[in-house]
């Protein structure tokens, strides 16, 4: 199954910039997801890091990779409108090679253990076939709506913290 970026957009909150994937060209359902970022100089992250040798942060690699795992996890979920996944641990991350402007990264993530509201996935990230990035990711299903705070608690509106007793 393939997944093209109208699709991707319907089952991730994440949006330019920090939208880091652009095609799913391979799903297996709870299973195994591969994913497509193409890397350009127009990348945002790249004025800064560095302007003259730029090289993708490897945190947006493993974002990359999250998000890629968030989709293994969204397409199961049925009122997926009103949840998030959420990373819970990043573990035994490695960096092989930098990626740079041009290079197409594969993002190839496997679930190693996997429930409605949580999972645990390998992730690797190659360019050319060779191994940029790797790291085992973990992830829970959270909601999306912020929890509301009472409209009758006045110590509450508008985000105003409650005030501090008095003491004599």
């Amino acid at each position: 199954m393939k997944f093209d970026i109208q699709e991707i957009l319907g089952l991730l909150p994440h949006r330019y910039p920090f939208l880091l994937i652009d095609r799913i060209v391979e799903f297996e359902s709870a299973k195994r997801v591969v994913a497509i970022k193409n890397v350009t100089i127009n990348e945002p992250f790249f004025q800064g890091h560095f302007p003259d040798h730029p090289i993708m942060p490897g945190v947006l690699v493993v974002e990359a990779m999250a998000q890629a795992g968030a989709v293994i996890m969204m397409a199961e979920i049925p009122d997926r409108e009103k949840k998030l996944v959420v990373f819970t641990g990043i573990e035994r991350s490695k960096f092989r090679r930098p990626v740079t402007p041009g290079d197409q990264l594969r993002i190839e993530v496997e679930v190693l253990s996997f429930r409605t509201r949580a999972g645990r996935m390998e992730g690797r990230a190659l360019v050319d076939g060779k191994v940029a990035c790797q790291a085992t990711l973990t992830c829970q299903v959270v909601t999306r709506e912020r929890e509301q705070r009472s409209h009758d608690d006045p110590s509450t509106a508008q985000g105003n913290p409650a005030p501090e007793s008095e003491t004599e």
